[in-house]
């Protein structure tokens, strides 16, 4: 108990600190117009209060990831904790922080963007095209997951088949509309619900006394799978998550002003890591040892750990509150996974999104992609999810770690982080057996070997850039900045 307890204290201190180190380190300029003003069109640009964009920003990063993998990552037993909380604080956090508020000097815009502006130009159609991808498997998994949820709620009373149709429906309508219109309005109860889960689960293992592990970097997994590189492919959300990166553009257009950012970026990501701790010791501590919480995920996934600890801890009605609120979670990022695929595809053609049968004949064909993905099993699409997930991380810290160079800033406290899930990312697709299969000491030879070149590569690009001036940001002097 008391390493979880811990866990979240430290979780709270390090927004407190280590986040105000990384908004000194950027540097806000409260004056300095936002995209929500300054290229405001009611659609996907509009001015929102801090409470309403930190709320959609958690429910937008917060999908299943925070409760599915801390689940498969309690398998390893307390180690667990120690890669959430380091990772959430130092890792994830930057990650997301820096993202949003790079974007916000940039019009708002998104990764592939951004990657091509800092790292080349030729990055952006690679950019480009593996972060559409990383949407479409992150929508339709998160179409699956609440599903299937929601099938066992309604003790199969409602039939699979239409809780996908609904979930389709309301994400088409999602991915159109304007933001301020659904996600705006629904997202207050879905949080809601959400708090209400997640402080229910929390605060019942607090009352119950219940027996979570201590501290150890014993592996407990029953297979005896390698902690390291697995660990931080099972555990994103929650420490660290590319995914984000591909949602922070949405409120980066929406933030009314700089100060704000440290809130809704760095504040959300620790406020996800907290849920992510509260999910691992409820995994750890409420099923019957290790190999119990093997063969119960074996027998009906993640899904099947989240009823039934909902269940112990809360009761029927209690229950039933706390599975909807993690149903919650992969539905408000499913929705906002298909909308930023839509914007990104929309500005990678500069196609204006004013018109509504410009923002349907770019998302109709998603849609129709995602429904064909939908016949693929989970766990193949889960994996490529994970290490695309992991390998877009990389990306966003190094887009943040070379406008830091350019600035002349602290540019390490993005650089470390990257480049060691750079090792990780290059050491897991040398050995996976979606990868190259390849035995674990020549991978991680091969993962040092890989990360050393691109970090070659890397300063190079670096000094040329800063030689080069490169702008760090749009100009906006012609803009004036109104409440």
């Amino acid at each position: 108990m008391y390493t979880f307890l811990i866990g979240i204290v430290l979780l709270i201190v390090g927004y407190f600190t280590y986040g105000k180190i990384i908004e000194r380190i950027f540097g806000v300029k409260e004056a300095r117009p936002t995209p929500a003003y300054a290229d405001r069109d009611d659609i996907d640009y509009l001015p929102m209060s801090t409470p309403r964009n930190s709320l959609i920003q958690l429910l937008n990063i917060a999908g299943t990831g925070p409760v599915f993998g801390p689940i498969m990552g309690a398998l390893y037993g307390p180690v667990a904790f120690i890669w959430i909380v380091v990772g959430c604080i130092f890792a994830g956090a930057v990650h997301d922080y820096l993202t949003g508020m790079i974007s916000i000097r940039n019009k708002g815009a998104h990764l592939p963007q951004l990657a091509s502006k800092f790292l080349g130009k030729s990055m952006r159609h690679v950019v480009n095209a593996f972060t559409v991808l990383l949407l479409l498997l992150v929508g339709t998994v998160f179409v699956s997951t609440p599903a299937s949820l929601l099938h066992v709620v309604f003790n199969g009373h409602i039939a699979l088949g239409l809780i996908i149709a609904a979930i389709f429906i309301y994400y088409i309508l999602a991915t159109l509309l304007p933001v301020d219109k659904i996600i705006g309005r629904l997202y207050p109860y879905f949080g809601a619900i959400l708090v209400v889960s997640a402080l229910g689960v929390g605060g019942g293992m607090i009352i119950t006394g219940a027996p979570i592990p201590e501290l150890s970097l014993t592996n407990f997994h029953p297979d005896n799978l390698p902690i390291m590189p697995l660990i931080f492919f099972t555990i994103t959300c929650g420490a660290l998550s590319g995914f984000h990166a591909t949602q922070t553009p949405i409120i980066s257009r929406t933030t009314q002003n700089e100060k704000q950012g440290r809130k809704i970026f760095y504040g959300m990501m620790i406020a996800e890591g907290i849920i992510a701790m509260i999910w691992a010791a409820a995994a750890m501590s409420l099923v019957n040892g290790y190999g119990g919480l093997n063969e119960m995920l074996a027998a009906g996934g993640p899904g099947a750990i989240v009823s039934e600890v909902s269940t112990l801890l809360l009761g029927a009605v209690g229950g039933t509150i706390a599975v909807l609120g993690v149903v919650v979670l992969p539905i408000t990022s499913g929705d906002t996974a298909f909308r930023s695929a839509r914007m990104i595809i929309a500005d990678y053609f500069n196609i204006a999104q004013k018109k509504i049968t410009s923002r349907l004949w770019i998302a109709l064909p998603l849609f129709g992609i995602s429904v064909a993905l939908t016949q693929i099993d989970f766990n193949i699409l889960w994996r490529y999810f994970s290490w695309a997930n992991q390998a877009t991380a990389v990306i966003a810290l190094f887009v943040g770690a070379m406008y830091l160079y350019i600035a002349r800033k602290n540019y390490w406290v993005s650089l470390i982080p990257g480049a060691f899930m750079l090792v990780m990312v290059i050491t897991y697709i040398f050995n996976a057996q979606i990868g190259f299969n390849l035995p674990m000491p020549i991978s991680w030879v091969g993962g040092f070997i890989g990360a050393a070149v691109l970090l070659v590569l890397f300063f190079t690009t670096a000094k040329k850039n800063r030689a080069l001036n490169l702008p760090l940001e749009v100009d906006v002097s012609n803009y004036k900045h109104s409440a």
